[in-house]
């Protein structure tokens, strides 16, 4: 089987006229500007560099709301898109762009032009976040946009976010089991960053806002991962990409960024799930002063031992256990574990 690659475009703020409270889309996507002529050179030399014939190929335009921007420099991006598919350099084309973006016409375009995946920014499925954070679009929106991908047979791909202003845990699982329900085949988690020169650094800076903790952050995120999990949708991306201009003195103000969030995230999954498997056997009086093995998926090791071997020692202080070993075992999937004592 073919290993999939994205040949990432950025496009930061380009077609989003909205004034959303956290964005700063320069300092996430790391683009200060938008040069639409340069993105012929750009992809010309990302295709030299990918070995097409062992690779599925996706040209992505990413950072900006796609479909928001003018109708001539949209069709510009897509047929130069088309361009290097006809001649066998990709296969398709993805999009990110916003849930008012979306129309009939708007995907009559994309259907003709090489997308076959749509990301649909939909952030939170409560009105009063969107309200709040100035989405300029209400939660029923999101749900018709979300419709009408699905019924013209794209795939869709729905980013929320963790932590916006008036959101709770659970609002969040509530967006998490809408975009479950709307048939997303994937689904990206964000925590909230507070960016400088934003309305939510404002927010923050005169106690309108208080940011979530890292701690808080990926305890929040883990569960709306446990419900991605569970309906074996998967999680493409926990958190922002790690871009130079994140590192620029000053550029983040507040909110839960590490450049290993999704790290984070995942420990504190597998940490849950064998407290739940401790509780669940009987096991918690069993395990003291003995060597408790817990078995994960294939390359999972890491990610169940926790940053600087973090999960390991609560286990160790939480249920006075002498020892905890994490072990591969390739017949588990999809977080899976097993355990046993000795």
């Amino acid at each position: 089987m073919k290993r999939h690659i994205n040949i990432p475009i950025f496009i930061p703020h380009l077609g989003c006229p909205n004034g959303c409270v956290f964005c700063n889309q320069r300092q996430i996507s790391g683009k200060t500007a938008f040069d639409i002529t340069a993105v012929e050179d750009e992809l010309r030399r990302a295709v030299q560099t990918v070995d097409h014939d062992s690779c599925e190929v996706e040209i992505a335009f990413f950072g900006g709301s796609f479909t928001g921007i003018g109708r001539e420099d949209m069709l510009y991006l897509l047929k130069l898109a088309g361009r290097y598919i006809d001649a066998g350099f990709a296969d398709s084309v993805r999009i990110s762009t916003r849930p008012d973006y979306i129309d009939e016409e708007i995907l009559d375009i994309l259907a003709d032009h090489h997308v076959t995946d749509i990301e649909l920014g939909l952030q939170s499925f409560d009105d009063r976040v969107l309200t709040a954070s100035k989405r300029g679009h209400t939660a029923e929106i999101s749900r018709r946009a979300c419709r009408m991908i699905t019924e013209r047979g794209f795939r869709l791909v729905g980013q929320m976010m963790i932590g916006l202003p008036g959101s709770t845990p659970e609002s969040e699982r509530m967006t998490a089991r809408e975009i479950v329900s709307l048939g997303c085949m994937a689904a990206r988690i964000y925590p909230t960053v507070v960016f400088r020169d934003t309305e939510l650094c404002a927010m923050m800076r005169d106690g309108r806002y208080q940011p979530l903790t890292l701690d808080d952050a990926a305890a929040r995120s883990c569960e709306v991962l446990e419900i991605f999990t569970a309906a074996h949708i998967p999680v493409i991306r926990l958190g922002l990409c790690a871009a130079d201009t994140l590192f620029v003195p000053g550029a983040i103000a507040g909110g839960a960024y590490h450049s290993a969030f999704g790290e984070l995230v995942y420990s504190e999954l597998y940490y849950r799930r064998i407290r739940k498997a401790i509780e669940r056997d009987r096991l918690h009086e069993k395990i003291a002063g003995r060597t408790l093995t817990v078995h994960v998926p294939r390359g999972e090791v890491s990610k169940a031992s926790g940053q600087k071997r973090a999960n390991k020692l609560r286990l160790q202080n939480e249920y006075n256990v002498k020892n905890v070993k994490i072990l591969e075992n390739p017949d588990l999937i999809w977080y899976n574990i097993k355990l046993e004592t000795e």
